[in-house]
């Protein structure tokens, strides 16, 4: 962390270049000698990302933004706010901390807060940034999270952790004992200092592959943004062997859509033929798995047992989206021939043999344009064709 970029001078220089592009500043001259060129770009691109991920950092003077990758891998603020509602009580630590975005919220909810960072550079960050936000209750060690967990030798209240998933062996990874550290190969120590143990992963973590690794997990919370999965959180409580429930949420505009489901609970579906109207669930649900769930909750039927689409006849309100179907057509080359005509459509496939990608380079179809045709399989087996207006959310 360089102090001179704290100097006002270039703190409203950085201001002034927000929104600027940095590759076209790059080539200009350096308007500070003093400071390397390159840390001065750095901060601008970094508040420049700021402005939609982290508001509350963008909207804050002196801010202080680290290496991208560092920025890239922090939560989202929205995502934040939606952990710190998961946590209580007098002590956090996070083994993890990063950037700290997690931590500041987290800080609202309660009492202190212990930031770990083995980055010295990061750590420091944090600290600076938290003093700026007017975080108080934060305390900033620089170390190892597991390492320290253990020196501290006390109880808390919650365990938070969000491991690497870059290895030097084996690259960018996914199941939780290639992370670093290894989660599971630390719960039984965490658990002697804490009833609660909270843990980010990767979005294409499997959850049945999560399950297999983790224990004592009571909730798992898969957290879309603009119904793309950012991240997903495991909620293990010692000693805890019930059953476990999912809660799919999607965050768009501040508004949460929350759609629970228990794993493998059996439910059974309704199907039907397509009606008047399609609905396609948000990726949180598809991600959830829970899909018979959704045809009982909402009252409406499945397409196909693995098509995961479904139909009514009266609109309602859903989390995901909504259409109505002009026509329903068998998948045949005089189909084809009426959709090529079109020139443009936007297509998606589910249980179906081929991708889209090969449907527009074989009928030549532009993505685009206001028609929406699925490819999809009926409960007869039969390969169809849905071609749908989009609905606006009710």
């Amino acid at each position: 962390m360089n102090p001179g970029i704290l100097e006002p001078k270039i703190q409203k220089f950085i201001d002034a270049n927000s929104t600027a592009d940095v590759s076209k500043l790059a080539l200009g001259k350096n308007p500070f000698p003093e400071i390397e060129y390159r840390e001065i770009l750095n901060q601008i691109s970094g508040k420049s990302k700021a402005k939609e991920k982290l508001p509350s950092w963008f909207g804050t003077e002196g801010i202080y933004y680290p290496e991208k990758i560092s920025l890239e891998q922090a939560s989202s603020e929205s995502t934040a706010i939606y952990k710190s509602a998961v946590v209580s009580g007098v002590n956090l630590i996070d083994l993890t901390g990063g950037f700290g975005i997690d931590d500041y919220f987290f800080s609202k909810k309660v009492g202190t807060v212990t930031h770990c960072e083995q980055n010295n550079g990061l750590s420091e960050i944090a600290k600076h940034n938290f003093l700026a936000l007017k975080a108080q209750n934060i305390e900033c060690i620089t170390g190892d999270g597991v390492e320290i967990i253990k020196s501290k030798n006390k109880k808390w209240d919650w365990i938070y952790i969000d491991p690497s998933r870059r290895s030097d062996s084996k690259g960018k990874v996914f199941m939780l004992k290639d992370c670093i550290p290894n989660v599971p190969e630390h719960l039984t120590s965490w658990f002697s200092f804490s009833n609660n143990i909270l843990i980010k992963t990767s979005p294409l973590l499997d959850l049945s592959a999560g399950l297999s690794e983790l224990q004592n997990v009571k909730r798992i919370h898969i957290i879309a943004v603009k119904n793309e999965v950012k991240e997903l959180l495991w909620e293990l409580e010692k000693g805890y062997s019930g059953e476990i429930s999912v809660k799919a949420v999607d965050i768009s505009n501040d508004k949460q859509k929350v759609f629970d489901s228990i794993i493998n609970e059996e439910v059974q579906a309704s199907f039907s033929l397509p009606m008047k109207y399609l609905y396609e669930p948000n990726a949180a649900i598809m991600k959830s798995g829970a899909f018979n769930k959704v045809s009982i909750l909402y009252n409406i039927n499945k397409l196909h047992l693995n098509s995961h689409l479904y139909t009514s006849d009266d609109i309602m309100d859903f989390p995901g989206r909504i259409f109505e179907i002009e026509n329903h057509l068998s998948y045949n080359k005089s189909t084809m021939k009426l959709i090529a005509e079109m020139g443009r459509a936007n297509i998606t496939t589910r249980n179906f043999p081929e991708s889209v990608e090969s449907l527009r380079k074989k009928w030549k179809i532009q993505d685009g344009g206001t028609k929406y045709c699925f490819f999809t399989t009926d409960i007869f087996n039969n390969k169809i064709v849905l071609i749908c207006t989009k609905i606006k959310q009710l």
